[in-house]
């Protein structure tokens, strides 16, 4: 049974295609031989995410994206993966000063998020190195495959 995807979007600066968030999960979780039965894509203002970012890391400053592991992926009898919130502001904000489509930014916040799911870190240099090189390779191959979070 494939994983079920639950998308929640609370934002309005940017226009969410639910299909696109949930085509990217998949192919992010196959591209990663990971498996588990449900996964939540949270969209959210960025007041939210703030709020978020100072109840969990005690930093009331906006980010990208904050990721809430439950189970380990590969995990039976049920495996809940965890839940991903994402800041389309913070995407916004970001390609203000880059040739990145802002689409394709809000793609890598939730390939960020699926990635500390599935247990990769970015804190230490060798976590980080190893993050951005498995970024990188989900990002090109959904590139590849025409997959990205796309508006309706």
């Amino acid at each position: 049974m494939p994983t079920q995807v639950h998308i929640y979007n609370t934002q309005s600066v940017t226009p969410i295609d639910p299909l696109s968030v949930e085509q990217v999960v998949h192919f992010s979780l196959e591209l990663q031989q990971a498996s588990c039965d449900e996964v939540t894509i949270h969209f959210v203002e960025e007041t939210e995410i703030c709020e978020l970012h100072d109840q969990f890391f005690n930093d009331p400053s906006p980010t990208d994206c904050i990721t809430l592991p439950i189970d380990s992926p590969n995990t039976e009898p049920h495996c809940v993966l965890g839940e991903v919130f994402v800041s389309p502001q913070a995407a916004l904000n970001y390609v203000e000063h880059s040739d990145r489509n802002p689409y394709e930014e809000i793609t890598l916040y939730v390939v960020h998020g699926i990635l500390h799911l599935l247990g990769y870190e970015d804190i230490e240099e060798e976590d980080k190195q190893a993050m951005r090189a498995a970024e990188t390779h989900v990002m090109t191959a959904l590139k590849s495959a025409n997959l990205l979070v796309t508006s309706p």
